[in-house]
């Protein structure tokens, strides 16, 4: 056992003269993770085979026999990581952890830990109000009018039905604009697999289609919609035809929040925020931070459809609202462009 110890020990000594002279040198990270790996402590050994593997990058150009030490120190450092991961779960539930039932908040701090998850912040493609709280779907026990909309998704939906045995009515929900460059936001610029039919649209009414759904914009009395005139709020029934898909992208503003209320759901239909990704289910609401990348697939083989409508934050003050509102009217003030987000 002493000569082993005195072995590893001799290795170690050796790895550091190495280091010493260059930091970054691979074999000798290696050999020193090694040591420390023979000596017991394997959280140090990692360390070094984790700096190894970064100073490595793709490995082109190294020697046969580097390549294979390098993989088998990211088996130790990927092994390493999951004795650790299962040593914390322990100490956590026996403490009372439950990912299930315990703080969603301190749950994901152990995903972005553990690398499981990234981290996504707020980025407005226009507009920021700092301070807000960074989260993805916001909790519905801050949200108790979200209740009332659900209650409504039969009449909602029997509206829509009506709408849809007329002449279709949906038209791209990104529509080009000839006095602003149109930048096609992959592919979905002017795209049909992405429509819409507005109730509301940019903060004005579409009467011909709003006093076809009463009992749609009765759902929606009680729902703070966050109202800039020009530019919200939005109420929209929201088409995905079959097999298509949204690719991730950004909202303009973090004031708000949209919502959706799922009308015609297929299987295979799934929404990403961050890291959270969703099925909708038919008559369930929830409410999402549309300044967090996001996404949507619809993996069926029939189009889905959605109503979407736009709230203020419940974080954003009465004076805050009527600040920023005041702030777009004037922007809408300045110049001839009119309504238009960006420049």
């Amino acid at each position: 056992m002493a000569n082993t110890e005195q072995s590893h020990r001799a290795r170690l000594e050796a790895a550091d003269r190495a280091l010493a002279a260059d930091p970054r040198d691979l074999r000798a990270l290696i050999a020193k993770g090694d040591a420390m790996a023979g000596l017991g402590d394997s959280r140090a050994a990692a360390s070094f085979y984790s700096s190894a593997l970064r100073a490595a990058g793709d490995g082109r150009g190294l020697a046969a026999d580097l390549l294979a030490d390098l993989r088998r120190a990211q088996a130790a450092v990927q092994a390493q990581a999951e004795r650790f991961e299962a040593h914390l779960a322990d100490s956590l539930a026996r403490a009372g952890f439950d990912p299930a039932k315990s703080s969603d908040r301190f749950a994901l701090s152990l995903d972005l830990m553990a690398g499981r998850k990234r981290l996504y912040h707020q980025q407005p493609r226009f507009y920021l109000l700092p301070g807000l709280p960074q989260v993805q779907f916001q909790p519905r026990q801050s949200l108790p009018w979200l209740s009332a909309v659900e209650a409504a998704a039969a009449d909602i939906r029997a509206e829509l039905d009506a709408l849809l045995a007329g002449p279709d009515l949906f038209r791209p929900y990104l529509e080009p604009r000839a006095d602003r460059p149109n930048t096609d936001a992959s592919g979905m610029a002017a795209n049909p697999d992405w429509s819409a039919l507005f109730l509301w649209k940019d903060g004005e009414e579409q009467p011909d289609i709003a006093r076809r759904c009463p009992r749609t914009m009765a759902a929606l009395a009680e729902a703070p919609l966050c109202r800039v005139p020009g530019r919200t709020p939005s109420i929209l029934f929201s088409r995905l035809k079959a097999g298509a898909r949204i690719p991730p992208h950004h909202g303009l503003i973090n004031t708000r929040l949209i919502c959706h209320l799922p009308l015609i759901v297929p299987p295979g239909c799934r929404f990403r925020v961050g890291n959270d990704v969703r099925e909708w289910r038919e008559g369930q609401a929830w409410a999402f931070d549309d300044t967090i990348e996001h996404e949507a697939a619809n993996d069926s083989g029939q189009e889905r459809i959605i109503l979407i409508f736009d709230v203020w934050k419940p974080e954003v003050t009465a004076e805050e609202r009527d600040l920023v509102s005041t702030l777009f009217q004037a922007v809408d003030a300045y110049g001839r462009g009119g309504q238009a987000w960006g420049v």
